[in-house]
């Protein structure tokens, strides 16, 4: 089996490292090795996080090399267009619509781009724009856009759904163990 490369990119409090290690967690349940790296930038801020996660029979590095991503997840809008230039040809890109204003943008030293969605499509045919924010809310809590974005990953990927469930199961604190595993079903039926 290749190695499969998602880059994954938010801002803090988005959960971009435990996506990451669930991804991780479910590849290795499934018998592959995964490797992954994070970048936590100003986080505790509303910064730029980035993580990247590869697996596959044999993963020799955490870093994904060029070409680049096979799938770039992207929990806020912004951060997707950031990540696109990340994206193998072929690739796939699934972006969350939320935007999050940067505090360079609030502070008057920055202004958010306009056309950032279409931007998006235009750099990657084929990306899916979906609105987790409006989904997790709908499950209950807003802090599961992570796992309705990794419901979307799921369906796109090869790992095997149980997989997936069991490393929410290992990694999220019991009590958002119900609420997340419903995000992430809300994720995957935008797919079917």
């Amino acid at each position: 089996m290749n190695t499969t490369n998602i880059l994954i990119c938010g801002v803090g409090g988005q959960g971009i490292v435990l996506a990451g290690d669930i991804i991780g967690m479910a590849a290795r349940l499934s018998g592959l090795e995964a490797k992954a790296s994070e970048i936590h930038g100003m986080s505790q801020r509303g910064g730029s996080v980035v993580s990247e996660v590869r697996y596959g029979s044999q993963v020799n590095s955490p870093l994904i090399p060029l070409p680049g991503a096979d799938f770039v997840l992207a929990f806020e809008l912004l951060e997707g267009l950031r990540g696109i230039d990340r994206l193998r040809p072929g690739g796939l890109a699934i972006v969350n619509r939320q935007i999050i204003i940067p505090s360079s943008v609030t502070y008057g030293t920055a202004q958010y781009p306009e056309n950032v969605e279409a931007d998006i499509i235009s750099s990657a045919s084929g990306a899916i724009i979906i609105d987790a924010l409006d989904m997790a809310n709908k499950v209950g809590n807003p802090r599961a856009v992570n796992s309705v974005m990794m419901g979307v990953l799921a369906e796109k990927s090869t790992l095997p759904i149980n997989c997936w469930e069991e490393a929410i199961k290992k990694l999220v604190k019991p009590k958002f163990i119900d609420i997340n595993l419903a995000a992430f079903n809300c994720g995957r039926e935008i797919c079917k």
